[in-house]
């Protein structure tokens, strides 16, 4: 059984499962929000389809009132004929049709005034205009100011009187209405349901008349206005609107709304992937960490057991010299000894910051490949390949020994206790690296594993647990901040793995 492997299955599941539930979210969300921007956009359609009707009925009321303007206009001048002729008609000549004329008004706010500037009669005027007029101690500039027209009327030689008019009540009364009508036009505009971003400008598209849902600094300066105004009509055609006398333009952009919509898939994309990312990463470190708690709990766990025999067999060693034994056994005894205080040193440095010191690396390799070969089968054939200079690294000798170690038993266990074992030292002056490959003629590393032959539990052995390349790496990767990876794996021909370890020619060995 390999738990490892259980645990990573595991979060393959959890990261299937998230990955499944996440696209059905993003489907449902993509849904809803095609129908919020599909009736954002209805209204929007609406509101257009609005302003382009009333723009038109503005028109149209606009030509109507000038019609009517003119009507008045004219009925007044017709009026004014009619006091004409009044006041110069021939006794015996019938006059009825004018009288009637002039009685028969009832709209026209009339004021006629002599030629000594005084108010002889009033007809159709607003008490509030009577009162002004009555007190009034200049006729004329008071009867400009509030609007009347002036029409000469000479009714005997040089000799004049002043008929004074102006547009009738129901004109001035559609008049309000009809700038009534304007204003709430330009609030509609400007106050519009879809939050559109919207500019009405003059003929020239050079004044802004009014604005909404807009940031009045993106307009205020000419420069500004035009980008803005061209940015708009790249989106939408500006809707023509004609109000009173003159002409102007509706620029309109879309909504702000409706820009969230269309960017809130990639922003629901990007956050899903986020949110995998995350759980892929939590569940990584989690997994990293219990890996490194078992580790370093079976590394305490070793070194504290080996710790008793190891005081044992120091004593023995003492009575076998006092026996007399051969001194050639008690030797290679110590020196079996020696190396189980190095494994113990090994394992209790697990977990904790080992202390990195500049050391030969050549030398070290040396020494600890010869004390493997006497502990391996004569028929494997080791080359050692290395440069005349010293190469100087910083490394803890024990730790890096154990890595030597797990790369050499593994090649001898490949080998089956026949074959060739390269160890080549590389040292490159144009690169900040030294290179160690471990060659060997072996057996070979299947293809489907050999990009997870570093992982826990993956191993090609039969009773192996697939932790001795994982600590290996843990080693020079986290406390040498060096690589380990397999260089080349070839079925039947054997395998090349290398350690990578910064060198450091400033520090010098002392003797």
């Amino acid at each position: 059984m390999n738990p490892f492997g259980q645990r990573r299955r595991l979060i393959l599941i959890l990261l299937v499962l998230s990955l499944l539930i996440f696209p059905l979210m993003w489907w449902y969300s993509n849904t809803l929000m095609d129908k919020i921007f599909n009736s954002e956009q209805l209204k929007v359609r609406i509101w257009v389809d609005a302003i382009h009707r009333k723009a038109d009925l503005l028109t149209y009321n606009t030509k109507l009132f000038r019609e009517i303007s003119a009507n008045e206009k004219n009925n007044a001048a017709q009026m004014a004929k009619a006091f004409h002729k009044l006041l110069n008609a021939n006794p015996n000549e019938d006059i009825s049709f004018y009288l009637d004329f002039v009685t028969e008004n009832k709209t026209i706010p009339l004021v006629l005034v002599n030629e000594n500037q005084q108010i002889t009669d009033f007809k159709n005027v607003d008490t509030v205009d009577k009162i002004m007029l009555q007190k009034t101690t200049n006729l004329e500039a008071t009867l400009k100011h509030l609007h009347y027209n002036q029409i000469p009327i000479n009714y005997y030689s040089n000799r004049y009187v002043y008929l004074y008019y102006k547009e009738s009540l129901i004109y001035t009364r559609l008049w309000a209405y009809f700038d009534d009508l304007i204003k709430n036009f330009f609030d509609e505009i400007v106050n519009n349901s879809p939050s559109l971003p919207v500019l009405v400008t003059d003929s020239n598209k050079k004044t802004v008349l009014i604005s909404g849902n807009i940031d009045k600094d993106a307009f205020n300066t000419p420069e500004k206005l035009s980008a803005v105004l061209a940015s708009m009509s790249n989106e939408n055609s500006p809707v023509k609107i004609h109000i009173s006398n003159s002409e102007g333009y509706v620029f309109y952009k879309e909504s702000n709304t409706l820009k969230f919509i269309r960017l809130f898939p990639v922003i629901q994309l990007f956050t899903g992937f986020v949110f995998v990312l995350f759980v892929f990463l939590l569940f990584r470190y989690a997994n990293r960490s219990e890996q490194n708690q078992i580790w370093v709990g079976m590394s305490k766990e070793t070194a504290h057991q080996l710790g008793t025999p190891l005081s044992s067999l120091m004593a023995w060693t003492e009575i076998l010299r006092s026996e007399n034994v051969a001194n050639e056994i008690v030797t290679e005894i110590e020196k079996d000894i020696s190396r189980l205080e190095k494994v113990t040193q090994r394992f209790s440095k697990i977990g904790a910051t080992p202390k990195l010191e500049p050391d030969n690396i050549k030398q070290i390799v040396l020494d600890f490949v010869e004390y493997f070969k006497t502990r391996t089968s004569s028929k494997i054939e080791f080359k050692l390949i290395f440069p005349d200079e010293d190469i100087i690294a910083r490394v803890n000798k024990y730790l890096f020994e154990w890595v030597l170690e797990n790369l050499l038993k593994n090649a001898v266990d490949a080998m089956e206790g026949i074959g060739t074992l390269e160890v080549i030292i590389k040292n490159d002056p144009k690169k900040k690296y030294i290179f160690i490959d471990v060659n060997d003629t072996g057996k070979g590393i299947e293809p489907k594993i050999q990009k997870s032959i570093f992982m826990p539990g993956v191993t090609t052995k039969k009773r192996g647990w697939g932790l001795g390349l994982t600590l290996a790496r843990r080693i020079i990767k986290n406390y040498h901040k060096g690589k380990l990876e397999l260089k080349y794996s070839h079925l039947g021909k054997g395998s090349s793995f290398r350690i990578s370890l910064r060198k450091n020619s400033l520090f010098k060995i002392s003797k």
